[in-house]
């Protein structure tokens, strides 16, 4: 009788089939799955992912509750502002002055409310925003080297360009009492660092440099309310028309200057400028307000409210 060999074979196969199936089985599960850090229950996140929150807007107006030695950025130029503190000083230079001129005098007491001025003088950076805005005509330096660097003070514009682009930057020009307070003081220093006479290492003047130097480059020569460059660099347009004998009738309180004239006041003298005319009282440079000229720029102001 012939044997089937079919059923032996199949039942070989199928116990190894078995046997593989077993070992597998076992060796799968001697390794265990890969398990997740663990992490302490107070670290594992109670809710969804936020966020990252953004920085603060910046104030569109300084804070009103200012103390001395605060700086405020203002918005649309980036310009950094130092406030003064409201208070009274000597405007103006004593009789026996050598260096006065008669437009100096008489020496009077003047009494101001807090305000901002720049804490430099406006740069080429900053005057070009308000271009781009189209707002400010260009400056009649813009393309010219040795005045064109962004950190340089802007120079050529007149006194109207200077009023547009501080209004543009919601500022006003400063009247020259608050200039003037800005730079001396309520001791009624000769120049902005105190009453030593200047150096190469405090300003920018006498034709140190021939040429304007970048804003704030002489922090030694920093006033006492933190302003810088108020003596030598550029000459500052301020608010006020120019009067030789207004000092005779000045209000005592926030005064304004002439009700009108024919130019307008510069301060602070320029690199150009010697000892004299770069001292805080000094009002020897005026202009007439459309008039531009290489030497002179600006810094604008914010009053108190």
């Amino acid at each position: 009788m012939k044997q089937n060999l079919a059923s032996p074979i199949l039942s070989a196969i199928l116990l190894l089939g078995a046997t593989i199936a077993c070992s597998l089985s076992s060796t799968l599960t001697e390794v265990p799955p890969e398990q997740p850090t663990q992490v302490p229950p107070t670290e594992w996140p109670t809710q969804a992912p936020t966020a990252v929150p953004t920085e603060e807007p910046m104030p569109k107006s300084p804070p009103a509750d200012a103390s001395p030695g605060d700086t405020w950025t203002r918005l649309a130029d980036g310009m950094v502002m130092v406030y003064v503190p409201g208070g009274t000083f000597q405007m103006g230079s004593d009789e026996d002055d050598p260096d006065a001129s008669t437009s100096e005098l008489p020496q009077h007491a003047v009494s101001l409310e807090g305000y901002w001025i720049d804490r430099t003088e406006v740069s080429n950076a900053h005057y070009e925003r308000c271009v781009e805005d189209g707002v400010c005509r260009q400056s009649g330096y813009a393309e010219t080297e040795d005045y064109a660097g962004p950190d340089h003070p802007v120079v050529a514009v007149s006194w109207h360009d200077a009023v547009t682009f501080c209004e543009w930057a919601g500022a006003m020009l400063p009247t020259e009492a608050e200039w003037e307070y800005a730079a001396r003081g309520p001791e009624g220093y000769v120049y902005p660092w105190g009453n030593e006479s200047p150096t190469p290492a405090l300003c920018n003047f006498d034709n140190n440099l021939l040429s304007t130097s970048p804003v704030g480059f002489y922090p030694a020569g920093e006033s006492w309310c933190g302003a810088l460059d108020m003596a030598g660099n550029v000459s500052e347009w301020v608010a006020d028309w120019y009067g030789e004998n207004y000092y005779a009738e000045s209000p005592s309180r926030s005064p304004t200057g002439p009700e009108t004239g024919d130019h307008k006041v510069l301060r602070g003298g320029s690199w150009g400028s010697d000892q004299i005319g770069i001292r805080g009282a000094d009002r020897s440079y005026h202009l007439p307000p459309d008039h531009i000229y290489g030497i002179v720029g600006f810094r604008c102001a914010i009053r108190q409210k």
